[in-house]
């Protein structure tokens, strides 16, 4: 009996290791390198850019009450049997796409992250998803908007948000709105920063102005992070546009809107692309001067009204990391889901299983994303084909959707009211 009993116990204790030994196996973790802007102009935006992805992952790697997916388990149930956990890295580009260099070499061979993503300037995103590619590790893009950067031929990087080709097309689309309803927009001014995001962006406006009808009046390029755009904005009067589009980010954005505002420039709309235009710094930076306007996006809280999840994704996040969605925090929060989702059907961490996954993702939004996008699926070159635009308008200090039809809920206003 007692040898029985000894026996027993040795069993028990044998399985119980192997259990433990199975179940730790079964469990990885995936190092996921995020590079955005954490010091210089940007760094605000940087941080609240990681508070997101940091979200993202919290919901993923926990069970949390929430119609997102992967949020009813406790990490990603791959089809392969393992359960991936998510590990967020940070790298600095400080807006430097010399440095975003260094810090994707750093992230993929110090580090040993599994795969890349940012980096909210598309000059950055270039050099570091060319180093990601160079040395064979997947690179996502959710949210530089260069047109370019899945125009190279790569492998392994792959876009799930829009182009700026999408977002200038959603434009000028708005601004025949606004003509339907009497604008009588003729005349447009282009005013761009002169990194990759914003030449490239002016040169897409270039291209595709006159398809529309317009008439393209003056394009400006000026130098990122300027310390006075008065000539430029001298320019921009005497060409006497109707409407004007910019691409800058943050400091600029509000050097510009200041200046306009203290020399009465009162054209029927003003258009941002994004970037600095969705920046909360804009709002506490320039107050009532934000009154109407305008900007291409992916997303905007009265989203909520007819997806659910909107409100509740934004409530979580304000609660836990003090922030709200904007349209690039969207975005990159969104990229976090559709890595969890290539996670669950690769066949291994190895760089080419990511890759077959990532080319394989065939996402539908069932009312679980936080984008009104159709879901996720990328052609050839890397670009989802599902992603798209819509165009917001700043009234009382928030924006809301004035198009497309569909999915705005409140009626545009011109010219701009905000001084």
């Amino acid at each position: 009996m007692k040898k029985r009993r000894l026996l027993s116990l040795l069993l028990t204790g044998i399985v119980a290791i192997s259990c433990s030994m199975f179940a730790h196996a079964e469990e990885q973790v995936v190092e996921i390198g995020a590079i955005y802007p954490m010091t210089g102009n940007a760094a605000k935006t940087g941080e609240e850019y990681i508070k997101a992805i940091e979200l993202a992952i919290d919901i993923i790697n926990n069970k949390t009450d929430i119609n997102l997916p992967f949020a009813d388990t406790e990490g990603i149930q791959a089809d392969n049997g393992v359960t991936y956990k998510l590990n967020l890295n940070v790298g600095d580009h400080q807006a430097s796409p010399e440095i975003g260099v260094s810090e994707a070499e750093r992230l993929i061979t110090k580090v040993g992250c599994h795969i890349l993503m940012g980096c909210h300037y598309s000059s950055v995103a270039k050099t570091a998803s060319n180093t990601a590619e160079r040395l064979g590790i997947p690179f996502v893009i959710p949210d530089s908007t260069s047109p370019d950067l899945t125009e190279r031929g790569f492998e392994y990087v792959f876009r799930t948000g829009p182009t700026d080709d999408t977002f200038v097309g959603d434009t000028f689309r708005f601004l025949q709105s606004l003509n339907d309803q009497g604008a009588e927009i003729k005349k447009i001014a282009m005013v761009a920063e002169d990194t990759e995001f914003g030449a490239l962006l002016a040169q897409r406006v270039e291209n595709q102005y006159a398809d529309f009808g317009f008439e393209l009046v003056e394009s400006l390029t000026y130098p990122a992070n300027s310390t006075s755009v008065t000539a430029e904005v001298m320019k921009l009067i005497a060409a006497e546009p109707d409407a004007v589009i910019m691409a800058s980010y943050t400091s600029d954005t509000i050097l510009f809107i200041n200046e306009f505002a203290d020399k009465a420039f009162n054209p029927k709309a003003i258009v941002g692309q994004r970037a600095g235009f969705i920046a909360p710094e804009l709002f506490e930076a320039l107050g009532s001067k934000t009154e109407t306007l305008a900007t291409t996006n992916v997303w905007s809280l009265d989203l909520g009204n007819s997806i659910d999840v909107v409100n509740a994704a934004n409530d979580m996040l304000k609660e836990q990391k003090g922030i709200e969605f904007t349209g690039d925090y969207a975005r990159a929060f969104t990229g976090v889901f559709a890595i969890a989702d290539v996670l669950k059907r690769t066949a291994s961490l190895e760089p080419d299983d990511l890759k077959t996954a990532l080319q394989e993702t065939n996402i539908k939004n069932e009312g679980n994303m936080i984008v009104p996008w159709e879901g996720i699926e990328f052609d050839e070159k890397g670009q989802n084909k599902y992603a798209s635009g819509i165009v917001t308008q700043v009234f009382d200090g928030q924006y809301l959707t004035v198009w497309p039809e569909s999915s705005k809920s409140a009626e545009p206003v011109f010219p701009v009211a905000g001084w």
